[in-house]
């Protein structure tokens, strides 16, 4: 038996995944993965406190089964904007011009993500997912966030009136395509682990006319084939993987993130309708003072098989790991 964990987290069994382990990712995922403060900071600290990164095995297929639970943020939206949904079903069906129109402008916002997550998703992971890579994202994307503020009060909270602050507004059904590509576009620097998906394509909504609101709703739904891809590209590229942890811990991830997520996107559509963006700048800028703080701690590690040139600098190597890489006694 192989102990597991941080102290607080301890407790004994050999199972690479255990149910309570796929709950509180698919809680953390859920929560995470709609709002502007990066789902990938959030589950790399959860699923090392929980120790599943204890070996290069577990924590490759743990890597994977995070990216298949998106899933289940997948079924809230669909779920949330069933009419939209429907609305882009009719547009192909030649019955609904301006649900054909945002199922186009989707196709055209997605490409990008679909070319270069192609190309590039083996250098962003050989490269970009390491600590300081993650972290510096985690802040810049705060300081990003804040800065939204001043520039949202002035052009948005000042337009009570069309035409007034010189600012011509549009709607979700009535982008071009090349508004929605700039936000594909926008949308390809969420590759870099910490920046948040979410966050780029809201500030890019927010830029190309949306007001906060309609840019939330159509971050969310083009977050339906983005993060559909990922988990069928996922799926086929590390299915023996995935499929070592067994159904049971999947299944309750996915229907885990699904309910957490729906919460959570009916949270923030209310709360973008009221407020800024600023809360979740500060809160990045907080996540990322702790997650350096815990892996110079030598608290959460990024993996076992961390680069030797980049260790934790306060984590005692000669300490007493009892197998687990991610949790050191110093």
């Amino acid at each position: 038996m192989t102990s597991r964990g941080p102290v607080f987290l301890l407790w004994n069994r050999s199972e690479a995944m255990t149910p309570l382990d796929a709950i509180i990712l698919g809680l953390v995922e859920g929560i995470t993965e709609y709002l502007p403060v990066s789902s990938t900071g959030h589950l790399i600290i959860t699923s090392s406190l929980l120790g599943l990164d204890r070996d290069a095995a577990t924590k490759s297929a743990v890597d994977a089964f995070n990216i298949v639970i998106q899933g289940g943020a997948i079924l809230a939206v669909i779920g949330l904007y069933r009419v939209r949904v429907w609305s882009m079903i009719q547009g192909l069906l030649g019955r609904d011009v301006l649900g054909r129109k945002l199922f186009l402008n989707l196709v055209v916002a997605f490409l990008p993500a679909a070319v270069f997550g192609v190309l590039l998703d083996d250098l962003i992971e050989a490269f970009l997912f390491k600590p300081w890579p993650v972290i510096i994202a985690l802040a810049l994307g705060g300081l990003l966030l804040i800065g939204m503020k001043r520039w949202q009060d002035r052009v948005f909270a000042s337009a009570e009136h069309e035409g007034e602050g010189g600012r011509d507004f549009t709607d979700i059904e009535h982008l071009s395509w090349k508004q929605a590509l700039v936000v594909g576009l926008l949308q390809c620097v969420a590759m870099i682990p910490g920046t948040s998906r979410s966050m780029m394509t809201i500030v890019g909504g927010m830029f190309i006319g949306l007001r906060p609101k309609q840019a939330a709703e159509f971050s969310f739904l083009l977050g339906l084939p983005t993060l559909g891809g990922a988990c069928v590209y996922k799926s086929l590229k590390s299915g023996d993987e995935i499929a070592s942890l067994g159904a049971v811990p999947i299944l309750l991830g996915i229907a885990v993130a699904t309910v957490s997520a729906a919460f959570a996107v009916k949270w923030l559509v209310g709360y973008l309708a009221k407020h800024g963006l600023a809360v979740f700048g500060w809160y990045r800028l907080a996540l990322a003072a702790v997650l350096a703080g815990l892996w110079l701690g030598g608290i959460v590690q990024f993996g076992p098989d961390q680069p030797a040139d980049e260790p934790s600098p306060v984590a005692s190597t000669s300490a007493p790991t009892d197998g687990v890489t991610s949790v050191r006694a110093n």
